[in-house]
């Protein structure tokens, strides 16, 4: 299975999230400035993806693919150039720091991404997985009384079943309604009708 990592421009990950997700194995992009971000962190990415307006082009000559266009984010931009290259997994670091549009920003990349990868974003404590309808459902080993949380980035019918709380094909849309769930030990099986976004700890 082809996987990518992409760098953003945020807060640079912690050495434990780098080593969670950066091998020698994997394909490691910078999503605009986050190129020198992992550069700085003793990383060589392959080259920089975006509208290049965080970057100093020159430095980066011969390693860069621009993605024009301002309707949606480097970072959306970006994941859907990897999906289309053929990748099945796309990791994302540096998406903490910065400002809160940014940060729901990422949230909203995940929801207008088209399906065909897994996507993860790294956080310190935690991993966001998207969970797109058109992949199927998906099943999750969850410790008994480990918080995990489902957010829907649209509006459509949830199923959720081995956790404390189940959902049954309620209708859900982007609201706190799934948050801070508790496994119970074993698989917790979801599906959707809508893009998902599911929080768990690392």
């Amino acid at each position: 299975m082809m996987r990518a990592v992409l760098w953003c421009n945020g807060s640079a990950p912690s050495r434990s999230v780098i080593d969670s997700v950066v091998n020698e194995d994997v394909s490691l992009y910078g999503v605009d400035g986050g190129a020198e971000k992992a550069s700085e962190c003793g990383f060589d990415p392959i080259g920089a993806l975006g509208d290049l307006d965080s970057l100093d082009i020159e430095k980066w000559q011969g390693a860069v693919r621009n993605l024009p266009g301002q309707s949606s984010s480097d970072l959306a931009k970006s994941i859907g150039l990897l999906i289309e290259e053929g990748f099945e997994e796309i990791d994302v670091v540096g998406v903490e720091g910065g400002s809160p549009d940014h940060l729901l920003g990422n949230w909203a990349a995940l929801s207008e991404s088209p399906h065909g990868a897994i996507i993860r974003l790294h956080h310190e404590e935690h991993v966001t997985r998207r969970l797109h309808p058109e992949e199927g459902g998906v099943e999750m080993e969850i410790g008994e009384g480990v918080i995990f949380s489902v957010f829907a980035l649209g509006t459509g019918k949830v199923w959720l079943q081995g956790a404390r709380w189940e959902l049954t094909g309620e209708v859900l849309s982007f609201s706190t309604r799934g948050l801070h769930n508790e496994g119970i030990g074993g698989l917790v099986s979801i599906r959707s009708e809508v893009v998902l976004a599911v929080v768990t700890p690392r």
